[in-house]
């Protein structure tokens, strides 16, 4: 029986194939007509199908090795985050930033842009200096800063081959403190949106686009740059801990209320001792460049009415400009506009033209995993290099094994 994804809104068409080792995929993707590596499994989309094969990397033994001169790490694409940040951390290291949930693979999470929070801080995807690739003719591809587009290999959708090896830079492992504050006026967010997203080293607002406040603002301060007043523009902290639905316990949340803990147990929403629940939710995610943030904002207060009824909750984060070309935060420093709906992918479906249209004006980019309705001939005025990306998936995979429905619809329809 064919398996589902995280959140048990898609299921994967393809079979699994469960390679043990690098020698092994390279002869599996040879031989196949199509194939896509799957990782774990938290899009919510069909980005990660195929229409022949599909490969996880889950049992192929990793090895994580760090450069302590380079200050780099090199581990397996399919290993989690989570993973990853235990042995960084045992060793002193860390990583730059981390997403919402640490359980994401690390290969999964760079090819689609995925990222954390900070007005400083790149997308999870800016910390790759080297990748393997097992490309469609089953060579085995190592490529680096120094390689001729490699901009436009690390978020690359899956449409180039399969990342069996990823080298991330690193720094020595830091303490965060998380404060979270409720009932911040709009007026003073949108006022201050400026200030406010770049008090601290990670700022996330949450809330449900009504009313005249957002509900909970997380703060996430690294080396004493938030010193956790208790009000903070015009909210006031709270004093236990808090999950960004109002309604659940905070117990599966990282620990909040100022306590300084290192950065992988901070910097996620999540802890990592916890697997998410399965299923429940769906997730929409818009970019737009950070001088149209308060207007963007603005454009889906004024869509509440419709969005509050699918919505479990919205966060806004802040992320850096990078030079990745698939990248939502490609040469423009960005917003990002999430969305957490209920279960109900029909009705989420009929709204996403109307958020997409009101976000036009701001240049929107969808985050790549996520529900969105754009396509090929939209997304095209959106990326100055998507034809560049579409003659380098033409050279390193001619025949189109990599490629799938999602792909066809998404980036190559004009092609």
């Amino acid at each position: 029986m064919n398996e589902h994804n995280w959140a048990g809104n898609y299921r994967y068409a393809a079979p699994i194939a469960h390679p043990t080792s690098i020698a092994e995929l390279q002869g599996l993707v040879a031989a196949a007509t199509r194939v896509r590596a799957l990782g774990s499994r938290h899009s919510f989309n069909d980005i990660a199908d195929s229409a022949g094969t599909l490969v996880a990397l889950d049992r192929i033994d990793d090895v994580i090795v760090i450069d302590p001169v380079a200050l780099r790490v090199e581990v397996g694409g399919g290993t989690t985050y989570g993973t990853l940040a235990i042995e960084l951390q045992r060793r002193g290291y860390a990583l730059h930033n981390l997403a919402s949930l640490p359980h994401i693979s690390v290969a999964g999470a760079i090819a689609t842009g995925t990222h954390g929070s900070g007005d400083q801080n790149g997308s999870l995807a800016t910390a790759v200096s080297a990748l393997e690739i097992v490309t469609a003719s089953g060579e085995l591809l190592r490529v680096d800063r120094s390689t001729p587009a490699f901009s436009g290999m690390v978020v690359a959708l899956g449409a180039l081959g399969i990342v069996t090896r990823v080298t991330l830079d690193i720094q020595q492992t830091f303490d965060v403190q998380q404060f979270v504050y409720e009932n911040l006026p709009w007026s003073e967010v949108l006022t201050h949106f400026d200030d406010l997203m770049g008090s601290a080293y990670s700022v996330s607002l949450f809330t449900n686009w009504q009313g005249s406040s957002v509900d909970q603002v997380w703060v996430k301060t690294r080396g004493g740059d938030f010193s956790g007043e208790p009000e903070f523009f015009g909210g006031a902290a709270a004093t236990e801990g808090r999950h960004p639905l109002p309604a659940l316990s905070a117990v599966n949340c990282t620990q909040q209320l100022g306590v300084p803990g290192p950065w992988f147990e901070r910097l996620p929403h999540f802890r990592l001792a916890f697997t998410p629940s399965n299923g429940d939710e769906l997730q929409t995610e818009y970019h737009v460049p950070r001088e149209h943030a308060v207007a963007a904002i603005e454009a889906m207060r004024a869509l509440s009415a419709r969005i509050a009824p699918l919505l479990l909750v919205s966060e806004i984060r802040s992320v850096a400009a990078d030079e990745l070309w698939l990248s939502p935060s490609f040469e423009r420093a960005g917003v990002a506009l999430h969305f957490t709906w209920k279960p109900e992918q029909a009705a989420v479906e009929v709204l996403l033209p109307a958020l997409e249209a009101a976000l036009a004006p701001f240049l929107m980019r969808p985050h790549w995993g996520k529900l969105f309705h754009s396509d090929a001939a939209t997304l095209a005025t959106r990326y100055r290099c998507l034809d560049d990306f579409r003659a380098l998936a033409d050279r390193l995979d001619p025949a189109g094994t990599f490629r799938n429905e999602f792909l066809e619809r998404t980036v190559f329809g004009l092609h």
